[in-house]
């Protein structure tokens, strides 16, 4: 299965759609994880609920243009290349592109790493960042959180990252350890041993 296409149009959804307009009205580019989706932290309230998306202005198909949405949902598109410089390359005149059943898998990785997150650091609030299109948290110089792929590993996985690189067999990618999300019966777990390595393989 090929998400690119589906992880790129989403991804510019989070960006152009929901982060950019958030920013603008709150100076706020975080994202969270609803039941369904994804959403605003705060005002305008925007919502990308499965293969729908979710305004103030009504409601429109993950179809057509970036731009035709955003008049929808009552927004303005709005990139974020003034914040961060690891923006999603797509214009608002471009085709929001995706297959329903990609979308499916990648929204229920972000709910999983969601609620591994929440499971794993109680204390902690998960945020999903547009910029890398990515759903973690930091706790004592780690990242925690969950990928809905790139193009290094092109399907969704959890990751432990290490403010300062760790040795030994759990740490297999450049950033830390990276399990695919296929493969983890338990995120949470993952994430507990991610931290109890960091500790012992310092």
């Amino acid at each position: 299965m090929d998400l690119t296409q589906t992880r790129t149009s989403l991804h510019a959804v989070a960006e152009l759609l929901l982060a950019g307009p958030q920013y603008d009205a709150c100076g706020d580019i975080r994202l969270r994880v609803v039941p369904g989706g994804i959403a605003t932290v705060a005002r305008p309230d925007l919502r990308l609920l499965g293969s729908e998306l979710v305004g103030p202005g009504g409601r429109h198909p993950l179809t057509g243009t970036y731009a035709a949405a955003a008049a929808v949902l009552g927004v303005t598109p709005r990139g974020l290349g003034d914040v961060y410089s690891d923006t999603v390359d797509v214009a608002p005149e471009d085709s929001i592109v995706t297959d329903s059943d990609h979308v499916g898998v990648l929204l229920d990785a972000f709910a999983r790493g969601d609620a591994a997150l929440r499971t794993f650091a109680a204390s902690e609030e998960p945020v999903l960042w547009p910029e890398h299109f990515d759903i973690g948290i930091s706790l004592g110089e780690v990242n925690y959180g969950v990928s809905p792929g790139d193009a290094v590993i092109p399907e969704p996985y959890a990751y432990v990252g290490p403010w300062r690189r760790r040795q030994g067999d759990f740490w297999n990618q450049s950033f830390g350890a990276a399990r695919l999300m296929a493969e983890l019966d338990d995120v949470a777990a993952f994430f507990a041993e991610g931290a109890e390595r960091a500790v012992t393989d310092s």
